[in-house]
């Protein structure tokens, strides 16, 4: 020390030898006479700064630490650093944490009183005030930590000693928690909160040492989420107090919103500290937005600033959720003279009873302020005299209110479970062990595992983050007369239930915003109904969006869908796009009048052909009859009643038989009709032949021959149908693709080279039947048959050439329609070009019907 003495001296002449010493010589100075001075002191440990004294204390064996804030406020100051900042002057009393106090105090000589908790041992306490400063709170922790006593201490021994206080319970709001828990954590000094509620502090690599005995703001944010959601709210507003408790409150609501699917309009932040210009902007802001719900997150202090501006601007008729910060504070409801919050809905702490806590406040209020202080009338904070002689059990003030019952309870728990933790320690059973030395960490490691019940029945415990198990009841917020409010349990949020049966509401007790029954509707787009599915727009959050009706065979059964459901390929939408309904089933039926007049024209054909027959029958012997082979004529005429019929098996519902008769039947007959033309051809060009000097193919082209030819024709077509139908023969099939709410039934192919060898063959035979009438047509007879052949065979080569686009291009049933008017065309075409003039001889003509007349050179004039 003399050495830095004598140093310090010589810079001192330096200084004033070379003329600086008005800049640097006081400074120098100052150290000089500090450094001579503490030579001169005694060694002792000596706390920094101003000591802090406890507003409430009281001696006891061991002490318990108290921090609450008696004020709410302090008086701004301007430091200029040029002297030691004066200590805060704190403004604005709150009665509330003088409340949280009493309670401190009522469970403490509660313990001190019972023979079975703590026997012979007394709980002493240090209540301290904070003014609600951070800065404040944390000079408290350390003071309640070390103490405030000067030390005397030999000369190189440490400042150290044990802590001071065994536990701190406090504080109330969640900032200045976190700054004394950051600070006290080191020291593993266990603080137990009644009401900061930040789900910050359950994390515990950051905060040790913290505990309370008030649910994590984790679950209350959560479990405002699901209240908002069972109602139908999907757009709300948010107001949050700019702290850790609105902050971090608000974060974890919103992350729950996203999660069910309600969006916020807005989300502002406030602190009762703000400027004006910042309350007005939030005011804007409610006005212009849609929602009708706004959650605030907001502590009672915030709020009660907002609720002044609010009632000026009028901002009544909105839906207000809160927080167990104020949703059952009376104060605040009384500062609602506007009827703001009417109908407000949100969590609070369940409901609790302390026997004997509310008489132990009003007896300390009563000793404590009766003749020496004024009373305040809360909010208008009128000041008048007391006379002495009042009874302050009628007193009705912020003191007086046991609302807060709940938080007394809290701190009333967090006392015992030091108490329960201590008793432990000491190994109490009728007397406790005073010699046990204790220290923070094993007090902490007791706290932490006690498991008690308070005399009320309610269970004490922390989990492995120090909090303690969720559950809220709901209140609602129903005006009553005289401008009083009351504050209405409507159900239960409780964690330890499985998640569909954590809420528990019942919804007809309610009363909402301008005192309705009525649930309101805060939604930024109405539903969208089933039929609809719901479409973003552009640019805005997924609560805002438009319906848009599903597309033709789609469907959305349920509310708000967010797409619409392709019906299965045999079902289609119904008209409102709601459910889907099995497609109509269409084919070609009798009962139509398509099919009837099909029908009738089939059986007209054979009606027809069969007349023709009786009419060949009856007149057999003709000569018009018997000329060109009457076996072959009559095969011809019954070939075509088969033709007519088979058109037939084309109509009605398709099944397997039908289909592989109806391509069948068509095939063959057709066959057969056309080889029976055939021969009759060849018969026309051989009996010409034959009259020839020296021909003899009357020999090789005999009877016998052409029903050869006829059966061989016909065979090989037969043996066609027999190939396909073995192989892949024809099936009913649903066509789903032609139109989209119909199903066609047709009958499928199966083989399309068994289907096209079938009218391959139909066509190969028809061409040279064409070709052989074509070469007979000019022979010499006055009934040449050749010549209607080739007529005939032309309008079924053009039937059938027509055919095919039509049948191609022709939807669903229509394409049958198209195939069985080409067989009835072809059908009639035979028989009105080759039967028809016969008929018409044989009735009308008869004296043309001779065999002169036959084999005459020229044919007749009316042909």
């Amino acid at each position: 020390m003399k050495a830095l003495i004598m140093a310090l001296s010589g810079l001192a002449l330096d200084l004033a030898s070379s003329h600086r010493w008005p800049e640097q010589g006081w400074a120098l100075l100052q150290l000089l006479l500090m450094a001579s001075f503490s030579q001169a002191e005694d060694p002792m440990c000596r706390q920094r700064g101003d000591p802090e004294n406890p507003l409430l204390s009281k001696d006891g064996d061991f002490i318990l630490g108290g921090m609450f804030s008696f004020h709410s406020s302090w008086e701004d100051r301007m430091d200029n650093y040029t002297h030691k900042p004066m200590p805060l002057q704190c403004t604005s009393l709150n009665f509330r944490d003088f409340q949280f106090a009493q309670a401190m105090r009522f469970a403490i000589e509660e313990i001190d009183n019972s023979t079975d908790l703590l026997p012979g041992i007394s709980l002493g306490y240090k209540i301290y005030d904070t003014c609600g400063s951070v800065a404040r709170s944390v000079g408290v922790t350390l003071a309640l930590a070390n103490g405030n006593e000067i030390v005397s201490v030999p000369l190189k021994a440490p400042c150290t000693r044990p802590a001071h206080v065994q536990a701190i319970i406090g504080e109330t709001s969640s900032s200045p928690t976190i700054a004394v828990a950051t600070v006290i954590g080191p020291f593993v000094l266990p603080v137990i909160s009644h009401f900061a509620t930040c789900a910050c502090l359950s994390d515990k690599t950051k905060y040790p040492s913290f505990l309370r005995t008030i649910p994590s703001d984790y679950y209350q944010s959560r479990a405002l989420g699901h209240l908002v959601k069972h109602f139908g709210w999907t757009w709300v507003g948010a107001i949050r107090t700019n702290n850790d408790y609105g902050n971090n409150g608000m974060a974890t609501f919103t992350e729950t919103a996203q999660q069910l699917g309600i969006c916020l309009e807005y989300s502002v932040s406030f602190f009762r500290t703000d400027p004006y210009v910042k309350i007005q902007k939030i005011i804007e802001i409610i006005k212009a937005s849609t929602s009708k719900v706004i959650v605030a997150f907001l502590s009672h202090a915030d709020l009660d600033v907002l609720l002044h501006e609010f009632s000026y601007h009028n901002l009544s008729g909105y839906q207000w959720v809160g927080t167990e910060s104020w949703i059952f504070d009376s104060q605040t409801a009384k500062m609602d003279i506007h009827h703001i919050l009417d109908g407000a809905i949100g969590l609070s702490i369940p409901k609790a009873h302390v026997t004997g806590l509310r008489e132990f406040i009003l007896d300390f209020w009563e000793t404590l302020f009766s003749c020496k202080f004024k009373e305040l009338k809360s909010s208008a904070e009128i000041l008048r005299e007391c006379t002495g002689r009042e009874d302050m059990t009628g007193v009705q003030n912020s003191y007086t209110d046991m609302s807060l019952m709940p938080i007394f309870n809290n701190v009333y728990k967090g006392v015992y479970a030091v108490a329960h933790a201590l008793h432990n320690i000491l190994s109490c059973n009728k007397t406790c062990n005073k010699n046990v030395q204790l220290d923070p960490f094993t007090v902490l490691q007791h706290i932490r595992k006690i498991h008690i019940t308070t005399k009320e029945g309610d269970e004490v415990y922390f989990n492995e983050n120090g909090d303690p198990a969720a559950k809220y009841e709901i209140i609602n917020w129903q005006p009553r007369g005289n401008g009083i409010v009351e504050f209405v349990t409507a159900g239960l949020y409780d964690t330890s239930l499985t998640p569909e049966k954590q809420l528990n509401l019942q919804n007809e007790s309610l009363i909402w915003a301008r005192n309705t029954k009525q649930v309101p509707v805060s939604v930024c787009s109405e539903k969208c109904p089933p039929g609809t599915r719901k479409v973003l727009q552009k640019g805005r959050p997924v609560c805002c969006y438009d319906c848009i009706r599903c597309a033709e065979g789609q469907i959305s059964n349920v509310t708000d869908s967010v797409t619409c459901e392709r019906c299965l390929p045999e079902f289609w939408s119904n008209e409102r796009r709601d459910a889907c309904v099995k497609k109509e089933a269409v084919f070609l039926s009798y009962e139509e009048i398509m099919g009837a007049l099909l029908t009738a024209a089939s059986l007209f054909g054979a009606c027809m052909t069969i007349g023709v027959i009786l009419i060949f029958f009856k007149y057999r012997k003709t000569p018009i009859v018997r000329a060109n082979n009457s076996e072959l004529s009559f095969l011809l005429l019954f070939s075509l009643i088969l033709c007519f019929l088979c058109s037939l098996t084309f109509i009605g519902q398709p099944s397997d038989w039908s289909c592989m008769l109806r391509h069948v039947a068509f095939g063959i007959t057709f066959v057969l009709c056309i080889s029976c033309l055939l021969g009759k051809t060849i018969v026309v060009l051989m009996a010409f032949r034959a009259t020839r000097p020296g021909s003899n193919v009357q020999k090789w082209f005999g009877q016998t021959q052409q029903r050869l030819c006829v059966t061989a024709f016909t065979l090989i077509q037969v043996i066609i149908c027999i190939i396909w139908l073995t192989t892949s023969p024809p099936f009913p099939s649903k066509n789903l693709i032609e139109f989209k709410d119909k199903i066609i039934l047709e009958c499928a192919l199966g083989s399309a080279v068994g289907f096209w060898a079938v009218l391959g063959y139909i066509g190969l035979l028809a061409i040279l039947c064409f070709i052989f009438a074509f070469l007979a047509r000019k022979l010499p007879d006055n009934f040449n048959e050749a010549k209607f052949i080739t007529f005939s065979m032309l309008i079924f080569c053009a039937v059938w050439i027509t055919f095919i686009p039509a049948y191609v291009s022709s939807p669903g049933k229509f394409s049958v329609a198209v195939e069985i008017f080409a067989i009835l065309a072809c059908s009639f075409g035979l028989l009105i070009c080759i039967f028809i003039p016969k008929c018409y001889i044989i009735l009308l003509k008869p004296e043309k019907n001779t065999k002169r007349n036959m084999m005459g050179k020229k044919a007749p004039n009316s042909l």
